[in-house]
């Protein structure tokens, strides 16, 4: 059996394509890269790869819409949807729809390397023991807001426009911290 970690990156921004796949390769993965969702086929079908990175807005196509064929192909590879436009509806969709994990850009490595291997790690990235945890529905929110918001460097305005939310019910939720909100 091969050690190969056989890896096909469907990303239509070419720079950012290139950036992650120097970044995966230094870590033992073989890159493959598509830009569009029919290579993205061919190319699975021809490499067969045990993980995906799907960006979630190909030009004008959906990566929402490789996950299914992607699973049918190839049943037990990790597929890892990226998007930097992230909302709780689009998560829960790409995951009823067999995507394994879903991820916000900009990704940094060590993120983006756990969730290929399925693992967690702390902030001096070593591994933690996985445990069982079901977060509410304020607490999923809560989180996604954060996410954003560390993502738009702390910027309310930006924040409540990326979420489709007006500033002030923003302001609101972030005053509200859910239970058990770490």
């Amino acid at each position: 059996m091969s050690d190969e970690k056989k890896l096909l990156l469907v990303e239509d921004d070419v720079a950012f394509a290139n950036t992650l796949k120097r970044r995966l390769e230094k870590h033992g993965y073989s890159c493959w890269q598509a830009d569009n969702c029919n290579d993205a086929l061919l190319t699975c079908h021809r490499y067969l790869p045990d993980y995906v990175l799907l960006d979630m807005k190909l030009h004008h196509e959906s990566g929402l819409n490789l996950i299914n064929p992607i699973r049918q192909l190839r049943p037990h590879a990790r597929i890892i949807l990226l998007t930097g436009f992230a909302s709780i509806a689009t998560a829960v969709d790409a995951i009823k729809l067999g995507a394994d994990d879903y991820l916000t850009k900009p990704v940094d490595t060590q993120t983006l390397l756990a969730a290929l291997s399925d693992s967690k790690v702390d902030e001096q990235n070593h591994p933690v023991e996985q445990e069982e945890t079901v977060l509410s529905a304020e607490q999923v929110e809560w989180e996604h807001i954060q996410q954003v918001l560390k993502f738009n460097n702390g910027n309310v305005s930006a924040t409540a426009r990326q979420l489709a939310m007006h500033r002030r019910t923003l302001q609101r939720k972030l005053q509200k911290r859910p239970a058990n909100a770490k």
